[in-house]
C-alpha cells in the first residue's frame, strides 16, 4: 500500500475515532524500532495507541489478523519510547486497531496487550 493510500486510511480512522468522542494526541509517532499511526485519548482519559490496517479484499485474512507478533512488538516498542518522554504520572494505556476490510470499518478496542507479545 502506498504512503498516500495509507495516509488516507489514517485520516478516515481519525475521523471515525473522533466521532466516537476520542481526542487526537499525536500522529505517526516513530522511533527506531517502530511507528504508531495515531495516539488518542478516550473519554475516560486512557491513552490509546492505534494501529490502522486496510485490506481491499478478505481473500486471505482480514486486516486485523494481519498484525503479526513481530508487528505487535514494534508497536509496543514505539509506545514505550513515546511514554519514556511522558511528563507526569503515566496514564492507563491500551492498543486498539482500526481496520478497513473491503470498505467496512472495524474498531477493535484493546486489541492486544503489551504482555501478550
Amino acid at each position: 500500500m502506498s504512503k498516500t493510500v495509507g495516509d488516507a486510511f489514517e485520516a478516515r480512522a481519525l475521523e471515525y475515532l473522533q466521532r466516537q468522542r476520542m481526542r487526537l494526541v499525536a500522529r505517526n509517532v516513530a522511533c527506531r524500532g517502530g511507528e504508531i499511526d495515531l495516539v488518542m485519548r478516550d473519554r475516560e482519559g486512557a491513552l490509546v495507541f492505534v494501529e490502522v490496517r486496510a485490506r481491499q479484499s478478505r481473500q486471505f485474512a482480514d486486516a486485523a489478523a494481519s498484525i503479526s507478533v513481530r508487528k505487535r512488538q514494534r508497536l509496543i516498542r514505539a509506545a514505550q519510547h513515546y511514554l519514556s518522554t511522558w511528563r507526569g504520572a503515566l496514564p492507563v494505556c491500551r492498543f486498539d486497531v482500526v481496520a478497513f476490510d473491503a470498505g467496512r470499518v472495524v474498531w477493535l478496542a484493546d486489541a492486544f496487550r503489551a504482555d501478550d507479545a
